[in-house]
């Protein structure tokens, strides 16, 4: 007669491996979108142009969702022409000094154009917008126009308030305006985690 034995064994091993460092990254962008209408309304040009939110805009964004810095609750937008080697934006710009860009100011509004944004949406990206009331700039002359900046001072050709953003054309160059144009302009801001 055979016996046979058997045995048996389950052997489970496991292991953790996590990440022991927390971190989550933020990123703030935007767009400009810019129409131009002749006197009689045909659309003449458009551009979409990603924006460079400046060193400026960023310190106020921190400062103001988690320190005491005030909120500023009016906006304005300008327009942008540059030097003959082309416009240029820097993280460092302000109102009061950005040397690769001057600001354009061929229209017969008083100030720059006041930007009336939405409530941001409360997903992510949280996006706040103007794009229910574009700015409208009311063209007087012929000029040469490179972008548009974000700003909370509302004086034409002013240096003061707080510079957020600033995009030019980009790949779609330099646009020329000429008195009875209008321009509408669109800004969409992003904050995503």
């Amino acid at each position: 007669m055979t016996i046979e034995k058997t045995k048996a064994a389950d052997v489970v091993s496991s292991g953790l491996t996590c990440n022991t460092q927390a971190g989550e990254a933020v990123q703030a962008t935007g767009k400009y979108h810019v129409e131009c209408h002749d006197k009689d309304g045909n659309l003449k040009w458009q551009a979409d142009s990603k924006n460079l939110v400046v060193n400026a805009g960023l310190a106020y964004m921190a400062g103001s969702a988690l320190t005491s810095v005030t909120q500023i609750t009016s906006w304005y937008l300008g327009l942008v022409t540059g030097p003959a080697s082309g416009t240029t934006f820097a993280a460092g710009d302000t109102m009061s000094s950005h040397a690769g860009w001057t600001e354009a100011v061929p229209y017969s509004n008083a100030t720059r154009v006041a930007a009336t944004f939405v409530t941001a949406t409360t997903a992510n990206p949280s996006v706040a917008t103007n794009s229910a009331s574009p700015a409208t700039f009311s063209i007087n002359a012929t000029a040469t126009v490179a972008g548009a900046f974000l700003t909370s001072g509302s004086a034409k050709s002013g240096t003061t308030g707080t510079l957020f953003s600033a995009a030019d054309f980009g790949g779609a160059g330099d646009r020329n305006v000429v008195s009875g144009d209008t321009l509408s302009v669109t800004y969409t801001f992003s904050l995503a985690a």
